[in-house]
């Protein structure tokens, strides 16, 4: 037993990696032909979209002297006014500014930017796509100078109450001044000249209180303000970010490559037809006694016959002695070959297993009990004129009159005859088991062709008289549940059957041929032999 076999009693089949390299290679057309197109397609559309231009400056954000530290909360907080300043970009007042400056519709472009801050730095990137690179440019400087103005616009906004109102105050006490200084000046009188001088030191003790609380004040706003400044000025794009032809012909490309392999892996999961003789284990058990490749012959004729020293005489020679061995303790003398559904190759099955029993010796009649489409005379190239269906017609007719020979020795066939309108009843009959008798006199083995089994009752009718059935399969074509259905009429019947022949194996061209990568040493015995029949 070897490894395939104990995995499948184990409950579990082994994967063969060379069996999917197989399925691919025999679906590579499918494959290619998707990657192609997709990637085609993309190519093309890439080709006709209108190319997209990115630029990007970089704006530094120069801290308030006040804010700068390095304690935990203000490495904070310096991340939060760096994602503040970063939304505070593209508010609407900035970008109809940028707009009004550049005489354009702030429409045009307000999707089209974006502003991030740059992790762990006060610096904050903006990025402007557009269609024209000389535009994407200028809107990404005249963002950083209209921005940049507010900041400091409605920084100072904070400090100019207080600052008028000193303003207004030192003003106010420098005129006063003037004026005591004006009236000290024209005044005779001593003691209003004393009390003059002393309101003069209360004013100018005043008025530097008020000069130093401004000066204190404009301090405060400058170890306060923070301000925005351009460290990487925004260039003219010369290459267009998008559309990118390769990136996207790639990616086209490899999805169409994984949609091929989908829809093979979706082909191959919903194919329910038997392949390979382990899939007929699995799904009739039962064995398979041959395997026959797809191949023609000459006019029709058996290939047995025609080419004797083929590859598939050889097959059908090995399906013979798989036959024998079936009935060693009771000897095969009738043998009923069926298939499930028609244009599954049973006639030619028959015609090539009779001429192999020919050829080894025994007295050989095959006998078409086809009587709804028979098709046995054309294999084997005799007349039709009269046949079975005349012994059941005619009382006077005789074996020997209607049994004809042909041209490999030991090889007699009883074709069809007239077509009944009721072959079941004929077949079933008590006159078609005495046919059977009287041809055994003269006959060490028939083989009898009979319609599909699924689609009349004829096989049936006809077990009680044959010794075993031979049930043809054709790979890739007969569906599983057809099959089974088939042969549990024939084991309700008492029908022996031997086993499954899988006939018209092509392992070229059909897309299953991936299941019989280990019969390429049948492929050369082929090339061997039909190069043999050249040179003979």
């Amino acid at each position: 037993m070897d490894f395939q076999e104990q995995d499948l009693e184990n409950g579990f089949e082994s994967i063969d990696i060379r069996q999917y390299l197989a399925l691919f290679w025999q679906w590579a057309w499918l494959i290619a032909l998707a990657t192609f197109l997709a990637g085609l397609a993309a190519f093309l559309i890439s080709q006709r979209m209108t190319p997209v231009y990115s630029a990007s400056t970089t704006l530094y954000i120069n801290e308030a002297p006040s804010t700068k530290a390095t304690d935990y909360n203000s490495i904070i907080t310096s991340e939060r006014i760096s994602g503040t300043y970063s939304k505070m970009i593209t508010t609407r007042p900035v970008l109809e500014a940028v707009a009004n400056k550049l005489g354009i519709d702030v429409e045009s472009f307000a999707e089209d930017v974006s502003v991030s801050a740059i992790n762990d730095t006060t610096l904050i990137e903006i990025t402007v796509d557009s269609t024209n690179p000389e535009l994407a440019a200028a809107i990404a400087n005249e963002l950083t100078t209209v921005f940049s103005a507010q900041i400091v616009t409605i920084q100072a906004e904070r400090f100019s109450v207080s600052k008028e109102s000193l303003q207004k105050q030192i003003s106010d006490m420098e005129a006063q001044i003037d004026q005591a200084t004006a009236d000290l000046a024209s005044e005779s009188d001593a003691g209003v000249r004393a009390s003059l001088e002393t309101k003069i030191t209360q004013y100018r003790s005043i008025y530097s209180n008020l000069l130093l609380s401004y000066e204190q004040i404009r301090l405060s706003e400058a170890q306060t303000v923070s301000t925005v400044m351009q460290v990487d000025p925004a260039m003219v794009p010369t290459k267009p970010i998008s559309p990118q032809v390769f990136r996207n012909t790639a990616l086209a490309a490899m999805v169409g490559f994984m949609l091929a392999v989908g829809v093979i892996f979706v082909i191959e999961a919903v194919d329910d037809t038997l392949k390979t003789p382990d899939e007929v284990k699995k799904a009739l058990g039962l064995p398979v006694l041959g395997v026959i490749s797809k191949h023609s012959s000459e006019d029709g004729k058996p290939i047995s016959s025609t080419s004797p020293r083929s590859p598939v005489s050889e097959a059908f020679r090995a399906l013979r002695t798989n036959v024998q061995y079936s009935g060693v303790d009771e000897p095969i003398r009738t043998l009923m070959i069926t298939s499930t559904d028609p244009r599954e190759g049973k006639t030619t099955v028959v015609a090539n297993l009779g001429v192999v029993f020919a050829q080894n010796g025994k007295n050989v009649t095959l006998i078409d009990a086809d009587l709804r489409k028979p098709s046995l005379h054309r294999k084997i190239g005799v007349p039709n004129r009269s046949g079975l269906t005349s012994l059941f017609l005619r009382d006077q007719e005789t074996i020997e009159n209607i049994l004809q020979k042909t041209v490999t020795n030991n090889l007699s066939v009883i074709t069809s005859g007239e077509l009944p309108p009721n072959p079941s009843e004929l077949l079933g009959s008590k006159k078609m088991g005495t046919i059977l008798t009287k041809v055994h006199e003269i006959s060490d083995i028939i083989i009898i062709d009979t319609p599909p089994a699924l689609a009349v009752t004829d096989s049936m009718v006809l077990l009680p008289y044959v010794d075993g059935v031979l049930l043809v399969i054709k790979p890739g074509f007969t569906k599983a549940n057809g099959a089974r259905q088939v042969v549990e009429q024939l084991r309700r019947s008492n029908g022996k059957i031997l086993g499954v022949v899988l006939n018209e194996l092509d392992m070229t061209k059909s897309r299953y041929a991936y299941k019989y990568y280990n019969y390429k040493g049948y492929k050369s015995y082929s090339k061997y032999y039909s190069h043999e029949k050249d040179l003979g």
